[in-house]
């Protein structure tokens, strides 16, 4: 069988399988490099705090690798822009998000300040925060939430929602945060208002099995191109042994019958 596949037009086809079979593993050599990158934890910063002016800028999209982290931002709370939320964890019936203008950008900032299981606390909670009065708050930024994510019923609302809050705040100066601040206890505790319950953000890896069975799978298409060959090349072989022993059992039998 060596000899067939010895001939020019499988040295070609072997070449073209082999070209193919390293394209495949390059292939699944890339997705498993992706299973592992995407199982990989976030880096563990966000239990340092820091200025929000550090972390992100006004319209500057907030990525995941900003969620939960540590924050602190000096600002002033707009009166008649507290915006009350519905239908959301971490504590309470209804939490209050207040539309804080920070000191140092000019930008409006939504921050979750606590939550109180009456609607009408809820709204005074916020509303005794804007007596003019610069605070600084301490808290965890998250990535804006979408409109699209509220479960909207009588007219309530449940996502933090800056591209929502800009058409109903009253005062706003056309820059802002594209993510909230969820404030800790001090900022509650100021409006009256139970506290958010919220926590580190886990940093468990998870494996990313989907990529890591595409990685397979072309490893497995990589071997099959191979395979293919050595079926072409053997398939060859046969045929030109059966037309042997066809040709041989046509001169025995021409053989034969001259005798």
């Amino acid at each position: 069988m060596w000899a067939v596949a010895r001939r020019p037009r499988w040295i070609a086809l072997l070449l073209l399988a082999l070209v193919l079979a390293a394209v495949f593993a390059g292939l699944g050599k890339w997705q498993l490099e992706r299973s592992i990158a995407n199982g990989k934890p976030l880096p563990a910063t966000t239990e340092t705090r820091k200025s929000l002016d550090d972390v992100t800028r006004p319209m500057q999209p907030a990525t995941e690798t900003m969620a939960g982290q540590k924050v602190t931002v000096t600002g002033t709370f707009v009166a008649g822009d507290t915006t009350v939320l519905t239908g959301r964890s971490g504590g309470g019936t209804y939490q209050t998000v207040g539309h804080l203008v920070d000191a140092g950008s000019g930008a409006s900032l939504p921050v979750v300040i606590g939550w109180s299981d009456q609607r009408s606390a809820a709204v005074a909670g916020g509303d005794r925060l804007t007596d003019g009065a610069r605070l600084t708050i301490e808290g965890r930024y998250y990535p804006a939430e979408s409109p699209d994510q509220d479960t909207y019923d009588k007219g309530e609302y449940s996502a933090v929602a800056p591209a929502r809050f800009v058409n109903t705040w009253k005062s706003f100066d056309d820059e802002m945060y594209l993510g909230y601040v969820v404030a800790d206890g001090t900022t509650a505790k100021a409006a009256d208002l139970g506290t958010i319950a919220d926590r580190a953000p886990t940093r468990e890896v998870q494996f990313d099995w989907l990529n890591l069975f595409y990685a397979v799978e072309w490893v497995v298409f990589a071997g099959f191109a191979v395979f293919l060959w050595y079926r072409f090349v053997k398939d060859a072989w046969e045929r030109e042994e059966e037309d042997r022993r066809e040709a041989a059992l046509s001169v025995d039998g021409a053989l034969a019958d001259r005798r």
